[in-house]
């Protein structure tokens, strides 16, 4: 009877034991799964990382160290090679030069040419008289300026006439100045084409303006 007792006993604590441990591994399963619902993945072990900077490592560092390389292999996978024969007959091959490309506008050169003296007259309805140095202006080659030379004298006697068709009122002002030198610019070219069959006057530029 007794025997009986203590194998009903040992039977017990095994069933004790064996639920207990159940209940352990079901329990750290649970906390297991719990931690990866919530808690999404390891925290980084705030110890490890102040030895990593201690000891002078960075990761973010070393990934930006790296990068500059990876691009500089790609540049270097680039490059492209001039190969030319030297004097031995032997095949040499450099790097070829990369030259910038530079957008240059086409530029015209401007001629002048000023004509001798001044001219004098004066103004319509008005006791008032102006006088003027002319200069003209062209982007043409130079055969322009070779007609205005050679038809002065005829050019110097139009210039003198828009001039008397213009008043006090006419000539005052930024606009009346520029509206006199279009007047000119107009009747000299008028003149030139009928004479050379070009004109080719493109500015007419005031050296002295005065209103006496």
């Amino acid at each position: 009877m007794a025997e009986n007792n203590e194998e009903n006993k040992k039977g017990g604590i095994v069933k004790i034991a064996i639920f207990a441990a159940a209940g352990l591994v079901l329990l750290g399963i649970g906390l297991g799964i719990g931690a990866l619902i919530f808690g999404g993945g390891s925290e980084p072990d705030p110890s490890a990382e102040v030895s990593e900077i201690l000891e002078g490592k960075n990761p973010e560092k070393e990934k930006k160290e790296e990068a500059p390389e990876d691009e500089n292999a790609e540049e270097e996978g680039e490059i492209e090679m001039e190969c030319v024969e030297n004097a031995d007959g032997e095949e040499e091959c450099v790097p070829k030069k990369k030259v910038k490309k530079v957008n240059v506008e086409e530029k015209f050169l401007t001629t002048y040419y000023e004509f001798p003296g001044n001219f004098t007259t004066n103004l319509r309805e008005s006791k008032k008289f102006l006088q003027i140095t002319v200069g003209v202006s062209t982007q043409y080659d130079e055969e322009v300026m070779v007609n205005v030379e050679s038809h002065q004298l005829a050019l110097r006697g139009i210039i003198l006439g828009v001039m008397s068709e213009y008043s006090e009122q006419d000539v005052a002002g930024r606009d009346g100045k520029q509206s006199l030198a279009d007047a000119l610019r107009d009747a000299l070219n008028i003149f030139l084409e009928d004479k050379e069959g070009f004109g080719g006057v493109e500015g007419i530029h005031f050296t002295s303006f005065v209103l006496q």
